[in-house]
């Protein structure tokens, strides 16, 4: 019999009303969003259900999709459902480390907050983002290396599709060296900063010092990190990786491929979207990939 992994997206997935039929039809659902308030001093129910100007702004995106992620895997939770394994891509690499037993909601909930004022804060002027779909990932590593300025590989999201992140002179050209090299398409994302870049070493010092204050659990269940793909059961070596996701690579397709040779077959997307289903149908079709994203995608799992 296969393994199961859960799987959390990353920013970009939040919408209004995600989490909203969780919280009003499971009790342990909207627990979660009362403790998110509580640790952040933020009105995350209005902001994550209500029309709003501030999801979009990663200060307040970061702790609204964390939130949504851990009401629904509360939810998953409930119905007597464990994973072998967890990931999660980029922010949602929290979201994992819940569900793997390795921290606690409210910390969880508390690193999240201060990951994304410290991102906001260190955003610098003049950075980009874009999304380039057709080219292999060794020919986008050739480019940004021969690319003047900085210009670097923030994802590895899936045969075709890679996100490119750095100074927005140097991604621009970047990208129309790949045009001319047959990328299918090079698309600007809106992005608030350059994530996943070098640019942002600083947030990552300042998430160095809360890191200090937390505890995380050796538990049975591991899971795969972001920056180097592999297997994490050690609760000591989860800090340094998570201070050097901020400004590190996000190899997705790596981290899935990990799970595939492991003996994972089945995937449960746990957040708002189906953005890592549709990766995973780029990475291997022969796998089950499924997304819980509405209450009623709880069925999904019986």
């Amino acid at each position: 019999m296969g393994k199961t992994a859960f799987i959390f997206p990353g920013q970009g997935a939040q919408y209004i009303g995600m989490a909203r039929d969780f919280y009003e039809q499971c009790p342990g659902s909207a627990q979660v969003f009362e403790l998110a308030e509580q640790v952040s001093g933020l009105p995350v129910r209005q902001m994550c259900f209500e029309e709003n100007d501030k999801l979009g702004i990663t200060e307040y995106t970061q702790i609204c999709l964390l939130t949504a992620e851990l009401a629904v895997l509360k939810a998953v939770d409930e119905l007597g459902r464990r994973p072998q394994v967890t990931a999660g891509l980029s922010l949602g690499e929290y979201a994992a480390l819940v569900a793997a037993g390795k921290l606690d909601e409210a910390a969880a909930l508390g690193l999240v907050r201060k990951r994304g004022i410290y991102m906001q804060e260190a955003v610098p002027e003049g950075g980009a983002m874009s999304a380039v779909l057709g080219l292999d990932y060794a020919v986008v590593e050739k480019i940004c290396d021969q690319t003047e300025g900085l210009v670097e590989l923030a994802n590895y999201n899936c045969p075709g599709q890679i996100v490119i992140s750095g100074e927005s002179e140097a991604v621009s050209r970047a990208g129309i060296a790949l045009k001319e090299a047959g990328a299918r398409k090079v698309a600007p994302l809106k992005v608030s900063g350059p994530f996943h870049s070098s640019m942002l070493a600083g947030a990552g010092k300042k998430l160095a010092e809360a890191l200090k204050d937390v505890t995380f659990t050796d538990s049975p269940i591991p899971y795969v990190c972001n920056t180097d793909a592999v297997y994490v059961n050690d609760a000591s070596a989860i800090k340094d990786l998570l201070i050097r996701q901020v400004s590190s690579s996000v190899r997705w397709e790596q981290s899935i491929r990990a799970m595939i040779a492991d003996g994972v077959d089945t995937f449960v997307e746990i957040g708002p979207g189906k953005t890592l289903c549709g990766f995973m149908k780029r990475i291997d079709r022969s796998v089950t990939a499924v997304n819980i994203d509405k209450y009623d995608d709880l069925k999904k799992l019986a």
